[in-house]
């Protein structure tokens, strides 16, 4: 038998910047696999110094007048966080083999087909000298999860140095590289999120750690998240070309997903995993054609057939019934869990205040906002301290944030240098000049709703740690933004990691919606709802618009087609409002097609 380097075949994706910014910390030495986001320095240095002193070692700041101190900062809060893994994990291993102690609680959240799981039972059963031995093959074949880190492509302001110079290799994506890369982090994977950064990609030949050091052995990986088979395959292309080789290509719904929401031209989930499934091996072959003879074009041996490649996905999986199918039928390699675990303090980190917000969330709290400076729609949830500074700063006539990190500056309508479409500054000059283009009503108060609701993420998505740990980011800063997937409203209670991972595995359910939407239907349904707001808020549709509409449809309509095949093969559970939700979305469709003669 063989037993996988990876326990458990589900992660925990990235979360905002804090919710998950220790989470390996908290979940890695129960084998579970977990991400993070870097690209906050003052957030990093905030956690830098916290463990420090939670380990009682010496901490020395590195202060933002040092020279490199962005890359330095991450560097050394990665190794950090890989002490305190190695380290828990070691105790861990040492623990007694009696109830309530670590290594029994390893293999209680062990998924049941774990072959791991199945000698964990055969030594409760052993006695003497099987027993003994049994013990030491637990105590030498367990293994922590992984520790991943995430880097948004998208987030990439250059630097400058005291001269005004633009620093060689120090943006904020190619600095968290280098950073990463540097660190001491192993059997360790780099996520690349929000689409291609030539850049940021030409920048990884610079790093042996990406490089195969044998068949499918990385010491540090690359995994890219796409929302569809052709995104994966441009990419994939791209890399392969350097000599870099994609492990993992992990597919998040366009939609159905926390965070930033990179909306498909209304491919659906179910049918781009058909074709993954259908292509993972024309995929690999592909790649590995540009691949093989870009390493040994730089003098490496080459390899005979491709490494392997898995493909993950995740985005509103809600239950163990979703995840079986995911898993026997699309052939998945893994599940991403995200949004639930914002319920599970064992795992991440929230503060109590949104944290009983998003146990009490229901429906409409969970909207797909235009909070994004970055111009991306964003899952969002209402009601946090955020919201309400926001609109507090709004009805004193002083609308925007204050900027004070800059990871999100991008716009120059206005400035020279970039400024972020949340700030203060911008949101003033943007109304002045709103007020005097002589729009009709509904579309001025359209374009004001859009500048207003935009808010500081920077901070926002970084305070719930500083409010946890008692150490502010940014001193009298401390509103909250927290970015749940709508699936948050299914969840209704502050779970423990056992509890959530029983849940996972289908041992025992947590409480939630009665009446939840399977995932696949949600998706749908929020396709066809973000349809109708773009037609709304398409003043005078010009023949493109409705080319783009058409096509939206008809691939809406495929993914309907799609998935009454599943219901025949009876593939999933409550098939009865399966069947009658993919109806009423088909009328839906239907009626905007007649509307706007789209067939």
């Amino acid at each position: 038998m063989t037993y996988d380097l990876t326990p458990h075949r589900f992660h925990i994706p990235v979360m905002g910047i804090a919710f998950t910014i220790d989470t390996p910390i908290k979940v890695a030495s129960y084998g579970i696999t977990s991400a993070l986001s870097i690209i906050e320095d003052n957030l990093v240095e905030m956690m830098r110094k916290y463990y420090y002193q939670q380990n009682e070692e010496p901490y020395i700041p590195i202060e933002k007048h040092e020279e490199n101190y962005r890359v330095r900062r991450i560097t050394d809060y990665l190794n950090l966080v890989n002490r305190n893994v190695q380290t828990k994990f070691e105790k861990l291993k040492e623990s007694a083999f009696e109830k309530g102690s670590e290594i029994v609680k390893y293999f209680e959240m062990l998924p049941e087909e774990s072959g791991l799981k199945e000698k964990y039972h055969q030594f409760l059963e052993a006695h003497g000298e099987a027993k003994a031995e049994l013990e030491n093959f637990l105590r030498t074949h367990i293994r922590p999860g992984g520790i991943e880190v995430n880097i948004m492509t998208k987030v990439d302001k250059n630097n400058y140095d005291k001269g005004g110079e633009i620093l060689p290799d120090g943006s904020d994506a190619l600095g968290a590289l280098k950073a990463y890369a540097e660190s001491d982090l192993e059997n360790s994977a780099l996520i690349f999120s929000a689409g291609m950064n030539p850049r940021l990609f030409n920048y990884l030949e610079n790093f042996k750690e990406f490089d195969a050091s044998a068949p499918g052995v990385f010491k540090k990986k690359v995994i890219i998240k796409v929302s569809d088979y052709r995104s994966a395959l441009i990419q994939g292309k791209y890399l392969a070309k350097k000599g870099i080789w994609v492990s993992e290509f992990r597919i998040e719904s366009g939609l159905n997903c926390g965070g930033h929401a990179f909306a498909t031209q209304g491919f659906l989930l179910g049918p781009i995993l058909e074709e993954f499934k259908n292509k993972k091996d024309e995929l690999a072959n592909e790649l590995f054609s540009l691949y093989n003879p870009a390493i040994q074009a730089r003098g490496e041996a080459g390899f005979e057939k491709p490494h392997p490649i898995n493909v993950t996905v995740q985005g509103g999986i809600g239950t163990a019934a979703e995840q079986k199918l995911l898993y026997g039928y699309y052939g998945v390699n893994g599940t991403g869990w995200g949004t639930p675990f914002l319920l599970c303090p064992e795992a991440t980190t929230v503060d109590e205040n949104t944290l009983d917000l998003l146990v009490k969330s229901k429906e409409n709290d969970v909207v797909l906002s235009k909070a994004s400076p970055l111009g991306v729609r964003f899952n969002y949830l209402k009601g946090t301290t955020a919201e309400i500074e926001r609109q507090q700063r709004i009805d004193k006539g002083k609308p925007g944030s204050p900027c004070t990190e800059k990871y999100l500056v991008s716009n120059t309508e206005f400035t020279k240098e970039p400024i972020c479409t949340a700030s203060r500054k911008y949101q003033k000059l943007k109304l002045e000049q709103l007020a005097a283009a002589d729009l009709p009503k509904e579309e001025y108060d359209l374009q004001v709703d859009d500048l207003l609701s935009k808010e500081c993420l920077c901070i926002g998505l970084s305070n719930s740690a500083g409010l946890n740990y008692k150490v502010p980011v940014v001193e009298k800063l401390d509103a909250v933004t927290i970015c749940p997937g709508p699936n948050i409203v299914n969840f209704k209670k502050v779970a423990s990691l056992q509890e959530m991972t029983d849940h996972i595995y289908g041992r025992k359910a947590l409480p939630g919606e009665s009446n939840r939407p399977h995932m696949f239907l949600k998706e749908l349904q929020l396709y066809v709802d973000y349809l109708k707001e773009e037609i709304k808020n398409t003043f005078q549709p010009v023949p493109r618009d409705i080319k783009g509409w058409k096509g939206f449809c008809s691939n809406l309509l495929e993914g309907i087609s799609h998935y009454r095949q599943l219901l025949e093969q009876e593939l999933v559970e409550k098939k009865e409002a399966f069947a009658q939700g993919l109806q009423q979305m088909e009328s839906a469709i239907t009626e905007i097609q007649k509307r706007f003669e789209l067939k």
